[in-house]
């Protein structure tokens, strides 16, 4: 589409990061993108084309030429607007093609970290128990969006990869950078993808105002997500937002050929169509800032695998475990992600985990003994929820815990709003001890689904919430209202988060890796970030 460079790509993500990105981890993803978009391609994957044939790129928020000072790129490879959809397929046929087992309907209760690798999983089917024994397990687990009232997450995104490291006494990294996509479906959800205003699409307030164009002369409506949600919700704190209530913002595509809209943005006119009942060749969209990707969870370095912090060094690797995907903290998104660089990194850091793990593992190597002991808590909280008989149900326990998080750990933050945060979360976490259940089968079981779920979710909520009430600067997606500017002084490092044993939660830090891996790649050193 036009001349680009990997650097330039890696300029982009330690920039939109706001330096909290881990540079040696970002110049490995940047360097192997187009790469990994050549296999793709090869696999399988139905990438739109140019006139010419080539792969069509469009303009995602952040993304730069010459660093910064080239205008807007096209950087980002995709299938009209149906992108994730269409990599699931194509790599789902070839792990058929290449005779891979799925157990699908199985539920992971917990890792057998101390056991020598695996998980213990439950058959949603039948309710039978099952060891799944490894030398290495790689959790790709997705995010914990579900922690809060109004997201784009699916209903299993419940971070479950998350709570059960964390269960075992690891740490997880960050936890307090929760991105809110600007353009979810007003009071729906949905996402409406960022190629939306890519493709030229543009967010209008209730003066008709193009007001992007105030908060970022330059990027406008392609600002990073954190600064475009942030003008949003100003917007709309500031008496100028659309409808009755004033609680939302428009999104117009309606000034796109017709054509257009079908061949790139097919699936964007449908979910408009279908969730809000708009024709986008002839009225804007009604959106809102909607949770929608963590940048928070499993600390991992460049080659995937798991990390904790010990006496002896802050990126100590915890054997036989390793992360990908939004689940894992390479760190390359630090304090907020770009568009596009999510199924960047899952596709990049998934095929590093599976090198890696190649690298370790010698042929026929044999497990260790199992204790006697191994499964016994997993066990014994299964039990404990098929014979419950607390007072609340799971679903009244899981609406608390989202609108607490909605309401007090949002786009903006504050020091009073966020220790009432603190103090409802745990308040919720107490209320575990009183759920009800109603289901006593162990056949499709879905009340007991529901509450181990909710439980993954509420150790996720917990870490968050505390997370960002300890974090007194404003950072990427992290913006107070009290603290209104970047401390790198004092915050340009990694927050870890545990889960004790007494359910208490504990806070460490760890330094951001700066410098990148070799000389391909100079430092990126840290200015104010505008756009």
């Amino acid at each position: 589409m036009s001349e680009d460079d990997w650097r330039w790509h890696a300029y982009d993500t330690v920039k939109g990061s706001d330096w909290l990105g881990d540079q040696d981890a970002i110049q490995y993803m940047c360097r192997e993108a187009p790469r990994a978009v050549v296999e793709l391609e090869h696999y399988g994957v139905p990438f739109s084309r140019t006139k010419d044939g080539k792969i069509y790129q469009r303009a995602f928020g952040g993304q730069s030429l010459e660093y910064g000072k080239g205008g807007q790129a096209m950087r980002t490879a995709c299938a009209a607007d149906r992108t994730g959809h269409a990599l699931l397929h194509t790599l789902y046929g070839q792990a058929v093609k290449h005779d891979c087992k799925f157990f699908v309907e199985y539920f992971a209760l917990d890792l057998l970290v101390e056991d020598g690798g695996g998980v213990l999983a439950m058959n949603i089917e039948d309710g039978s128990l099952h060891r799944f024994r490894s030398h290495q397990t790689i959790l790709a687990t997705g995010g914990y969006g579900r922690a809060y009232f109004s997201c784009t997450s699916a209903h299993s995104c419940t971070g479950d990869g998350n709570a059960m490291l964390a269960r075992a006494g690891f740490p997880m990294q960050d936890m307090e950078f929760v991105q809110f996509h600007p353009t979810g479906v007003y009071g729906v959800g949905c996402l409406i993808t960022e190629g939306a205003r890519g493709e030229g699409g543009y967010l209008l307030n209730s003066d008709g105002e193009r007001f992007m164009e105030r908060y970022a002369p330059t990027a406008k409506d392609l600002a990073s997500r954190d600064v475009v949600s942030r003008s949003m919700t100003i917007e709309i704190m500031e008496g100028r937002g659309v409808g009755p209530r004033k609680d939302h913002i428009l999104l117009n595509l309606s000034h796109l050929p017709k054509e257009h809209l079908a061949e790139r943005l097919p699936g964007i006119s449908e979910t408009a169509k279908i969730f809000s009942g708009v024709d986008v060749n002839k009225d804007p969209i009604p959106v809102l800032p909607t949770v929608h990707y963590n940048m928070g969870g499993i600390p991992t370095n460049h080659l995937g695998e798991c990390l904790t912090k010990t006496d002896a060094s802050p990126d100590t690797v915890i054997p036989g475990v390793l992360a990908a995907g939004e689940a894992a903290v390479p760190s390359v998104h630090g304090a907020n992600r770009l568009g596009a660089n999510s199924l960047l990194d899952i596709v990049v850091f998934g095929r590093a985990t599976a090198l890696r793990v190649a690298e370790l593992m010698k042929p026929g190597e044999t497990h260790k003994p199992l204790k006697a002991s191994t499964g016994e808590e997993s066990i014994a909280n299964l039990d404990s929820l098929l014979n419950s008989k607390g007072n609340t149900p799971t679903a009244d326990i899981r609406d608390d815990m989202q609108r607490t998080m909605q309401n007090h750990c949002a786009v903006f933050r504050n020091e009073e709003v966020m220790a009432e945060g603190v103090k409802k979360i745990d308040e919720c976490w107490e209320k575990l001890k009183d759920i009800k259940t109603y289901d006593r089968s162990r056949t499709w079981n879905t009340d007991l689904i529901d509450s181990l779920a909710l439980q993954n979710l509420m150790v996720n909520a917990r870490l968050t919430m505390h997370s960002a009430y300890n974090r007194k600067e404003s950072r990427g997606a992290h913006a107070r209202e009290d603290f209104t500017e970047r401390d790198d002084e004092n915050w340009m490092k990694h927050t870890l988060s545990y889960l004790n044993k007494d359910g208490s939660v504990k806070l460490d830090y760890r330094p951001v890796h700066d410098q990148p891996l070799d000389d391909e790649m100079k430092h990126v050193a840290p200015f104010k970030r505008v756009y």
